[in-house]
């Protein structure tokens, strides 16, 4: 069976005015930013991917290439299909070739999302209940009435205590948690197959980030969802993700199933964020081990891996080209020569 949705050497790149930030002169012609390189996974029906990394990484940018909300100033390569995506619900459709009207078909309905930072996503001067009865409206012909009716149950949907009174209220009136609760609502009323979750917890407490993740796995499972979770926090996706692909200066540097990058990390990247995270039982004594240097800027990657200066383990090959994926173990893959090098 073929997977619900499946990149394939996805590229993002966005023009940047000439001279900036590049030692170049001023006759030459300006480079474009490369914030996604050469980027392939794919996610199943009813399935989890958690997609990992730090700020800048690509994360969000290839959310919103599949969404195709990018600018139009993006220059985006590559395929993008999704599975049930035509007008029929039997053919594979291949979302970048899409025009806006036919993107505004499945966006909301069967690929919906939730944007990073409810309180700037929400409008401010809309009762919750109407933002998510507009998201009905755009999807199904349907009285204002209907609408609201399925916007209530789509709160009750999220466990919002007294759904028909918050329905009533507006994003300031609400909590953080709420607010992140009324995005979900917004995202899942149309019953989507596949949910894109942006940090869904980033400006949440421990306590409220918690409720949150057992409110998306209850979900995903009364309504059969497949997920692509976006974080930073590798805690985090370990609590929700069946696999997960991690991201560096825009490449996809692992791709493996949760017990694969969490037990058996291959590639030294994920190897340092691992060693960094604190534990029950870490020696507080000892400091934390570090990832020396920093990422690099978009507009100075290195030739090769983008990892390379950084890495205690590199050899020649890491910085020649941009290393392929190599399958470590069944399917397991990492974009890294030195994983079947005799020095490990």
């Amino acid at each position: 069976m073929p997977p619900l949705l499946e990149v394939r050497e996805l590229t993002i790149q966005f023009p940047q005015s000439r001279g900036t930030g590049q030692q170049r002169s001023a006759a030459a012609a300006p480079v474009p930013l490369v914030a996604v390189r050469q980027l392939s996974f794919s996610i199943a029906a009813g399935e989890v991917l958690g997609l990992v990394g730090e700020s800048g990484s690509g994360k969000s940018v290839t959310s919103l290439a599949i969404l195709g909300l990018l600018p139009p100033a993006a220059i985006v390569s590559g395929e993008i299909t999704f599975q049930n995506g035509s007008a029929d619900g039997n053919r594979p459709t291949q979302l970048t070739t899409l025009r806006p009207d036919q993107l505004l078909q499945i966006r909301g309905s069967r690929i919906a999302m939730i944007f990073q930072e409810p309180m700037t996503a929400l409008n401010p001067v809309m009762r919750v209940g109407d933002q998510i009865a507009e998201a009905v409206r755009a999807h199904h012909r349907v009285s204002k009435s209907e609408a609201w009716s399925r916007a209530v149950e789509g709160l009750r949907d999220v466990a919002i205590t007294d759904p028909e009174q918050r329905a009533r209220s507006y994003p300031h009136q609400l909590s953080g948690g709420m607010r992140q609760r009324v995005m979900i609502a917004m995202a899942i009323v149309n019953h989507p197959q596949l949910l894109i979750a942006d940090e869904p917890t980033t400006a949440l407490d421990v306590t409220i980030q918690q409720q949150i993740l057992d409110l998306l796995n209850d979900l995903r499972h009364k309504f059969g969802l497949a997920m692509l979770f976006i974080s930073h926090d590798l805690a985090v996706v370990s609590q929700v993700a069946d696999r997960v692909a991690v991201l560096y200066a825009g490449n996809l540097v692992e791709l493996g199933a949760k017990k694969d990058i969490f037990y058996a990390p291959a590639h030294p990247y994920t190897q340092g964020l691992l060693r960094a995270i604190p534990t029950l039982v870490t020696d507080r004594s000892i400091p934390l081990s570090t990832i020396e240097g920093t990422v690099p800027p978009l507009a100075q990657l290195p030739a090769g891996c983008p990892f390379e200066p950084r890495c205690s383990q590199r050899i020649a090959a890491c910085a020649v080209g941009l290393p392929p994926l190599i399958e470590v173990t069944e399917m397991h893959w990492a974009r890294c020569p030195v994983v079947n090098h005799p020095r490990l």
